[in-house]
């Protein structure tokens, strides 16, 4: 390369706790001396955590474009494309690199229109089912397609997802599209673990014998909350074990949720508890037993990830990339979308059996170890890039 580093513009949708904060992150920080990356991205939803104390942790100073948020809008929407078009003109990318919806929407317009060489998109999930209704859909499947074939490469997060986007909803070819799983910093998952547990317990006035079951994420339709507390009420009518539940996360569905825990609660006692976001989440799911998820649609869940990691069992829902992230029936259980009856039944099994769920998470903290660290994925995107610049010369 003749010593040239070869310049990168990341652009994320918007700094907010999840996945591809983490993702942007570890590749901002860690891809290697041959790069230069710089990032920029939107501000967070309502109701969502900032995550920029997730990025700063890594030595980063990243821009946020204040007029880059999630819900669509002509005005700010064309004024964040005018600043990323700007910082394009005046950084002079190589390789402009956008990741999830809005930020491949508006970055890859902008870095089409500049004539950047190599342009790269990720996808985090996708908004192809279960977000909008058919015309909007429509409306969205057609604007990815126009901009897949301005795009140098797609990036997917799994292989499930590559069949969605090539197969089932033909957004671009599969000769574009790279499966690239993301990458985590797992370490803080798994250390320390008696005495983090030990603190969450008594600062959630668990007792011995209670298991602790937790959901963490957006209140939002799509993680579909309503189903998780339908299986809760459920396993309520008849237990076993004790147990409590920690609702972990905020958003636009908050105040209906909390109507919906409060006449669970006051039918059988305080067994649901809503914590907001929590930023220490390596320490608090220590404190936990079984962690769930219940939603519509999935790219690659962090939630399940960081359980795993830590050593904890899973209960999900079949959705997404999931199946890549859960083993069932060696790591966690997965069951069919709106099967409320199997999954109260996997659940209550975990619930009630202290050894399948210590068997559970010693091959689950394996199992992630394995395929989920962020030196992986550094490597794997390292490679892409100098394959899309040799063959860009």
């Amino acid at each position: 390369m003749d010593g040239k580093k070869i310049k990168v513009l990341r652009i994320l949708n918007r700094f907010n706790l999840g996945g591809p904060t983490y993702n942007a992150t570890f590749l901002s920080a860690f891809l290697g001396s041959e790069f230069e990356t710089i990032l920029i991205g939107g501000v967070p939803d309502e109701g969502e955590t900032d995550s920029l104390h997730i990025v700063r942790q890594y030595g980063l100073e990243p821009i946020v474009i204040n007029e880059m948020q999630r819900n669509p809008n002509v005005k700010s929407d064309f004024l964040a494309y005018k600043k990323i078009k700007r910082i394009i003109e005046i950084e002079k990318p190589d390789i402009v690199h956008t990741h999830a919806f809005k930020a491949g929407l508006l970055g890859r317009r902008a870095a089409a229109k500049m004539k950047v060489p190599i342009i790269v998109h990720t996808y985090h999930g996708h908004v192809f089912h279960s977000y909008f209704n058919n015309w909007k859909t429509s409306v969205i499947k057609g604007l990815e397609r126009a901009l897949a074939k301005r795009s140098t490469a797609i990036v997917t997060i799994s292989e499930i997802q590559k069949k969605e986007i090539v197969t089932d909803h033909r957004i671009t070819s599969s000769e574009k599209a790279h499966v690239i799983p993301l990458g985590f910093d797992l370490e803080k998952f798994r250390t320390d673990k008696e005495a983090r547990r030990k603190i969450t317990r008594k600062e959630f006035n668990l007792e011995e014998d209670e298991v602790a079951i937790a959901i963490i994420g957006r209140l939002a339709p799509i993680k579909d909350h309503d189903f998780f507390l339908d299986v809760i009420e459920k396993m309520a009518l008849d237990p076993q074990t004790k147990f409590k539940v920690f609702i972990v996360g905020d958003g636009s569905e908050r105040e209906r949720i909390a109507s919906r825990v409060k006449e669970i609660n006051d039918q059988f006692g305080e067994i649901i508890f809503l914590t907001s976001w929590i930023l220490d989440i390596a320490s608090f799911n220590q404190g936990m037993d079984i962690v769930c998820l219940t939603s519509k649609n999935e790219g690659t869940p962090v939630s399940l990830i960081e359980a795993q990691a830590g050593g904890l069992p899973v209960v999900t829902t079949d959705v997404g990339g999931i199946r890549d992230v859960v083993q069932d029936g060696v790591t966690g259980f997965v069951t069919a979308r709106g099967d409320i009856e199997t999954y109260a039944q996997k659940l209550r099994l975990l619930v009630n059996e202290d050894k399948m769920r210590k068997d559970f998470g010693k091959k689950g903290e394996a199992f992630i170890f394995g395929k989920f660290h962020y030196s992986r994925l550094i490597d794997d995107m390292r490679a892409l890039y100098l394959k899309l610049w040799n063959e860009n010369k």
